[in-house]
């Protein structure tokens, strides 16, 4: 079993009397993203370890509670102890930890003792002095024993420095932070301007989920403008579903009415809203949520084709344009079910929304689909070849 245990006892440099872990971050609490990164490498249980407990606090964690794991507040390493399964690891994050998806997938993995660990001391991720080459960035990964041990000793010592001793008397692992890790936005700060300003680098680390040439490139640049302004007014990602689904069914609409051109272009700025949506919901762990949106821009996309296809085939009074639309949504159909890695230059539904909307401005819609057709055939061979190139 893996367990969770965030250090928040440090007040915030520009904000005296109040906790850093309570500052605002990413439309929530810094406390309650450190939360959301424990649950999504797999935490079970978490627990926050506090010197005081303010209303702030209090908050913070009822609303991190409302994830499905439970979610307490320990005062000692005695109560960390008691609340921790004897046989459970857990992974520490530091007071005021900045990181992302990578870094905690990479410290929760399974293995022996690990700290994160920087050789720069003037790294803003650098902490705690570990030796003379080492210093700890924010992240361990220690067996439950060691709270008990810490609880066995004197009160005068500080818990989180206790746990880092301990750690390192066992010989722990010293895992490197790297510096697209650091770039990603992986830090300590206590400063309410600096995290608000951190927190941009975090959300456009999230919108480097989709791996397509279409999305990185497009799609991903569109979203990364777009989220820091939804975030810092907290607009919910149900708001940017109703947009998108608007344009999106305008888009269909227009055409279902020959107005081809227009309706693709309506359905990339719907394809842009859920693209946008679905970084949002995986920024505050809603994953059900974020797999949604890329549901609909799929489900968007394979009705767009197949309406191109249809008019097409109506127009020319031939089945090419049905044929070539049905061909593209099967063909994508498969080589998103054979599980193959995505490349960079597969397809992908915003890829074929980009290549056909030209083609339906200069009125070559047949053209257009025949491409598609081919492009998903090639990206389903690839992803076939992928699978059997697999040990």
């Amino acid at each position: 079993m893996l367990a969770g245990l965030i250090f928040a006892t440090e007040d915030a440099e520009d904000r005296p009397g109040t906790l850093a872990a309570t500052l605002p971050f990413g439309g929530m609490t810094l406390l309650e993203y450190q939360v959301r990164l424990l649950i999504g490498a797999g935490a079970g249980q978490i627990m926050i370890a506090v010197a005081r407990v303010t209303p702030a606090l209090l908050g913070a964690v009822a609303r991190a509670g409302k994830r499905g794991v439970p979610v307490d507040i320990v005062r000692s390493a005695e109560e960390a102890a008691v609340k921790a399964h004897p046989l459970s690891r857990i992974l520490v994050m530091a007071d005021s930890l900045v990181t992302t998806d990578p870094v905690m997938d990479r410290m929760a993995a399974d293995g022996p003792e690990a700290l994160l660990v920087t050789n720069d001391p003037n790294s803003p991720a650098a902490i705690e002095r570990l030796d003379m080459r080492d210093c700890w960035a924010g992240i361990a990964r220690v067996p439950a024993h060691h709270l008990g041990a810490i609880a066995r000793m004197p009160d005068d010592w500080d818990f989180q420095s206790a746990l880092l001793r301990a750690a390192v008397e066992a010989r722990a692992e010293h895992v490197q932070l790297t510096q697209a890790w650091e770039r990603g936005g992986h830090m300590v700060d206590r400063s309410a301007e600096r995290l608000a300003s951190r927190s941009n680098a975090v959300l456009a680390a999230l919108t480097e989920r989709r791996t397509t040439w279409a999305d990185r490139w497009i799609f991903t640049r569109m979203a990364r403008l777009i989220l820091p302004r939804l975030v810092e007014r907290n607009v919910p990602a149900i708001a940017l579903a109703a947009l998108g689904g608007v344009f999106g069914l305008g888009g269909l609409a227009a055409m279902s009415f020959d107005w081809a051109g227009w309706g693709l272009l309506a359905a990339i700025v719907a394809a842009v809203m859920f693209a946008t949506g679905g970084a949002m919901a995986a920024l505050r762990g809603e994953d059900k949520r974020a797999d949604l949106f890329e549901g609909l821009i799929g489900f968007l996309v394979a009705a767009a084709v197949l309406i191109a296809g249809w008019r097409e085939s109506v127009a020319q009074w031939t089945g090419t344009g049905a044929v070539l639309a049905l061909a593209t949504v099967l063909l994508h159909a498969l080589s998103e079910r054979s599980g193959a890695r995505h490349r960079r230059w597969w397809g992908s539904p915003s890829a074929y929304l980009l290549i056909l909307t030209p083609f339906a401005f200069a009125d070559w819609l047949t053209t257009g689909l025949g491409i598609l057709a081919i492009y998903s055939c090639l990206t389903l061979a690839s992803a076939v070849e992928t699978i059997r190139e697999k040990p």
